[in-house]
């Protein structure tokens, strides 16, 4: 196989740093478009009401953790894969990842019929590694920087077939913004919306599709103190990187930095990034299955924590939910967690 074979990948759809949202495919209408599909291999989640003291802001738990493969990220990977023509398929399909996008294009390639490889990062817990290899796809393990290079150029030498991005893809981010429209048609009066940030396309998806239907609503990132790129970045007004970065069990958000291509829809759709620390995330862990009986991964523990933040609390906003954005955390860790609070 030459290298322009294992560099296949659809050029309208690798965007370049000067892109804006005028040229980004991404509205309503392509939201709407992925829900007419979205549902052969994702189901509808509930909105489930995280019960706490009398007088405070109501917080609504979106529970992405009840999809196939325990994430939310099966929307965008169905949505992008379903577009693919038989031969590209056939060439096969690949992504980079921590674990959840993994799992999402290896479900949506074996339901289309093509085979799938993925670099997965070295910090991947062993739950999803074993969750992608059940799916049939093909596993290559990288560190986090060649992952991260993979991401920022949407290639990689030693992957054959086409990128399906895990965030930087406008269909992608169409699939993601499905969760936007559950949340609107089942809370429609939601006056904020909080979603952890790994590289951004849950949150731009959620947030074309409320900025559409409830322009009021507010959208917030959520990131742990040990990866928070978009806070640097608004403090910053540019993509920027975040120093002193470093794994934690949060391994689904907080990546090194922004993309370019990406901090324009980030920069006008979110109204602000929320930083929790790994100690609020992990309580938030714990309080998420003591009360709803929901086993959250460390990112979607990052927006439950930040839902009952103190700088949510300053927004005064009364009826929020918080994106579950999956459980896939092996239970081992997740009991060490948890009764560590």
């Amino acid at each position: 196989m030459t290298g322009a074979e294992r560099r296949d990948y659809d050029d309208s759809l690798t965007l370049s740093p000067d892109q804006t949202l005028t040229t980004r495919q991404i509205s309503l209408e392509t939201i709407r478009d992925a829900a007419r599909t979205v549902y052969d291999a994702a189901v509808r989640t509930p909105l489930v009401p995280l019960r706490l003291d009398p007088g405070g802001p109501e917080i609504y738990l979106k529970l992405e953790t009840l999809q196939p493969i325990g994430s939310f990220k099966i929307r965008g990977a169905w949505n992008a894969v379903r577009h693919l023509d038989a031969a590209t398929l056939a060439r096969g399909v690949w992504t980079v990842s921590a674990g959840n996008a993994a799992q999402g294009v290896a479900l949506a390639a074996r339901r289309a019929g093509a085979p799938c490889s993925v670099l997965v990062m070295d910090t991947a817990p062993k739950t999803k590694l074993d969750a992608i290899e059940r799916l049939g796809a093909t596993i290559v393990k990288a560190s986090y920087e060649e992952c991260w290079q993979a991401v920022e150029r949407h290639r990689s030498d030693r992957m054959p077939g086409r990128l399906v991005h895990p965030f930087d893809d406008d269909r992608f981010i169409s699939g993601n913004g499905t969760i936007g429209l559950e949340i609107v048609a089942d809370l429609p009066d939601v006056d904020a919306v909080i979603a952890p940030l790994g590289g951004g396309g849950l949150l731009a998806g959620i947030a074309c599709a409320l900025r559409a239907l409830r322009p009021e609503t507010r959208i917030y990132a959520a990131e742990p103190e040990t990866a928070a790129p978009l806070a640097a970045s608004f403090a910053a007004g540019r993509a920027s990187y975040f120093e002193g970065w470093r794994a934690s069990f949060v391994d689904g958000a907080g990546g090194k930095s922004v993309l370019e291509t990406m901090w324009p829809l980030l920069r006008e759709w979110v109204s602000d990034a929320i930083v929790v620390s790994l100690d609020d995330a992990a309580r938030a862990m714990r309080l998420a299955a003591d009360r709803v009986h929901v086993i959250a991964e460390g990112a979607a523990a990052c927006a439950i924590a930040a839902a009952l933040s103190p700088a949510m609390a300053e927004h005064g906003h009364r009826k929020i939910v918080a994106v579950v954005s999956g459980g896939n955390i092996d239970l081992a860790r997740f009991a060490q967690l948890v009764g560590a609070c």
